[in-house]
């Protein structure tokens, strides 16, 4: 998985709540494999309105993405984050996640950036203006502004270290062999 640092990159605002992974990625379109890309299909039924902001092409090439509250939410489809991932967003910057889209996304190198409502709503006002995501500081910025954010503890180390939850095992490596060694001796019949 690639590290996750810092990102600058056009923000595109979402202003909805509740977007949920149904919307991300209809499910008529999951019968696709990952190798040929969801992208395409990212809010694939929301772009279908004309002012929507993906249409716009003063969000093309975003990265990063603002919304309202609960976004992910639904069900536990993982595709809901290719799709976001597909489609080049690194970065998804909201006041609350579905918890299972939140996993996934960190699980596919998506950062879920956990914001207060009044700051997500300052930086909607702002985009498309290139934001900075510093992950290991824990900001947003643009322009004059900076806001803090937050993301589980556990999911910040495997993004800014590029792992995957085995690599977050393997950093244990020394711990783990010990302890077979220990056990070897104290319980060779299991061996």
């Amino acid at each position: 998985m690639e590290k996750f640092e810092t990102l600058t990159a056009p923000a595109c605002p979402l202003p909805f709540s509740g977007i949920d992974t149904d919307q991300l990625i209809p499910a008529r379109f999951m019968n696709r494999t990952r190798a040929e890309g969801y992208g395409p299909y990212l809010l694939h039924d929301l772009r279908q309105l004309p002012d929507f902001p993906l249409n716009d092409p003063r969000y093309a090439g975003a990265r990063i993405m603002i919304a309202r509250r609960n976004f992910g939410g639904g069900s536990s489809r993982e595709a809901a984050v290719y799709a976001l991932a597909d489609f080049g967003i690194r970065c998804v910057v909201a006041p609350s996640f579905g918890d299972i889209f939140a996993s996934n996304a960190v699980g596919n190198g998506l950062l879920p950036a956990v914001a207060a409502e009044a700051d997500v709503e300052a930086m909607l006002a702002m985009a498309p203006v290139p934001f900075t995501v510093d992950l290991a500081a824990g900001t947003i910025a643009a322009g004059n502004c900076v806001w803090g954010f937050t993301v589980n503890a556990v999911w910040r180390e495997k993004l800014l270290q590029g792992w995957d939850d085995i690599d977050l095992t393997r950093r244990h490596q020394g711990i783990i062999e010990a302890f077979v060694a220990k056990d070897r001796q104290q319980r060779p019949w299991v061996w």
